[in-house]
């Protein structure tokens, strides 16, 4: 059996916050803003999951209005979010992602991402698509207001 689920999520940009993307520390002058850390790529990826086994999204496992989740670390989100995949008997079939961010140029961070993203999803990086691309400077994420990004999941049984 197959699942398939698709991820979206944005989170706009603050200074003296880090920027963190797929579970790695971007240098940049803003980061994004959030109750968790605010990895957009990471919320989009565990959203993905979860569409695909029908549990909701993030905010009904992982509320903001939860004090326990404040800061939390995204990718601690993503492998409980995984246990329960694994858990319904599922595993990555792919994954591909897709940034939207106009700065900072995520081409020299892909591959870590994607590395990243594969150890989160005990997952094969050749199971793992990370891309990006800009608005050409139209809309919130042009001018550099924020981040959004976009997954869609493919699970098999296991």
């Amino acid at each position: 059996m197959i699942r398939i689920g698709q991820g979206y999520d944005v989170h706009k940009f603050e200074e003296g916050r880090p920027l963190i993307i797929g579970g790695i520390t971007i240098p940049h002058h803003k980061g994004l803003v959030g109750h968790s850390d605010a990895d957009v790529l990471l919320h989009t990826i565990t959203d993905a999951a979860l569409g695909a086994i029908g549990e909701g999204d993030i905010g009904r496992h992982f509320p903001d209005t939860d004090a326990s989740f404040k800061d939390a670390d995204s990718a601690v989100l993503l492998e409980k979010v995984w246990a329960i995949v694994a858990e319904r008997g599922y595993k990555l079939g792919n994954i591909d992602c897709t940034i939207i961010a106009e700065m900072p140029k995520m081409s020299p961070h892909i591959e870590s991402i994607r590395a990243r993203v594969a150890q989160l999803l005990q997952a094969d990086v050749t199971q793992v698509n990370i891309k990006a691309t800009t608005t050409e400077k139209l809309g919130f994420t042009g001018r550099e207001e924020g981040i959004a990004a976009l997954a869609v999941i493919l699970l098999t049984s296991i």
